[in-house]
């Protein structure tokens, strides 16, 4: 019983430092990343190259997201076969899983072959739309991550 206190501990833990990483990326790196000229003195950094910048930061954040979606199916794996299923817990968990493996296997890598095509690729409308729906993802991630935490936090409580 104690090694199970330190395992939904754990897994708590990684699902609240997995939301707050989604949170300063999307919150603090992106938008210095993207404004360097109000930071920086005499350097010039245009969008592109902002662009290959963060690129790599999530690229590099991707084998977290996947290291996260593996732990999230593995726990919420046992947690079903226990007997401790709930619906809410189930769905979010679904819901993080699926949104993980889009940004890091679909998202990800498409904006990074398109990144290493040059600057047209860049100002496509498919890049633009393939930008846009890695955001939204972003944000259906981080949506799932603190619904699945505060879940798993109140079924603890409650046990």
């Amino acid at each position: 019983m104690r090694k199970k206190i330190y395992v939904d501990f754990s897994y708590l833990v990684i699902l609240a430092a997995t939301f707050g990483a989604v949170m300063v990326l999307g919150a603090m790196v992106a938008p210095v990343v993207f404004n360097p000229n109000k930071i920086l003195v005499d350097v010039a950094l245009d969008h592109f190259n902002s662009g290959i910048i963060m690129g790599e930061i999530f690229h590099r954040f991707s084998y977290w997201i996947y290291f996260v979606a593996t732990v999230v199916i593995i726990y919420e794996a046992a947690m079903y076969k226990l007997g401790q299923r709930d619906a809410i817990a189930f769905g979010s968990a679904i819901t993080v899983i699926f949104s993980s493996l889009m940004f890091s296997a679909v998202y990800s890598p498409k904006i990074l072959s398109m990144q290493a095509i040059g600057v047209e690729a860049t100002q496509s409308d498919t890049f633009k739309n393939v930008h846009l729906a890695s955001e939204l993802d972003f944000k259906i991630l981080a949506v799932g991550l603190i619904v699945l935490f505060i879940r798993r936090l109140l079924l603890l409580r409650l046990a």
